[in-house]
């Protein structure tokens, strides 16, 4: 398996979120971002995951509530590496997709409008 700690990864989800353009990142509100090794056991392959409401949905009710979680998944983006034939620098760019991928759902962004985008 292609070999990059945990603390390595989450370096690497750091960086991302550190090339997210700053007008962007001064919208985003009340959303924490999370590195786990595994994603639910029903989705093994999944590489990321937004839980919460996006900002195009947020009303006069939204206060007071949990942050938004988006959560990026170690084991499956190495596994997806490795399996074609990437290296270190392919995870690099992996992660990089992955993160704005979901940050874009925080945005209120689909998944068809990304994979047109490239980020799918």
């Amino acid at each position: 398996m292609l070999e990059m700690t945990r603390e390595e990864f989450e370096e690497l989800v750091a960086e991302a979120l550190d090339r997210i353009p700053p007008e962007l990142t001064r919208l985003m509100d009340n959303v924490a971002v999370f590195v786990e090794d595994e994603p639910p056991a029903e989705d093994p392959e999944l590489l990321g995951l937004y839980e919460g409401t996006p900002l195009t949905e947020r009303g006069e009710w939204y206060a007071g509530v949990l942050p938004d979680r988006i959560t990026i998944y170690r084991g499956p983006t190495l596994r997806m590496c490795e399996r074609d034939g990437g290296d270190r620098e392919m995870v690099v760019e992996e992660v990089e997709i992955t993160v704005v991928h979901e940050i874009a759902h925080h945005f209120g962004i689909d998944d068809e409008r990304l994979h047109a985008l490239g980020y799918g």
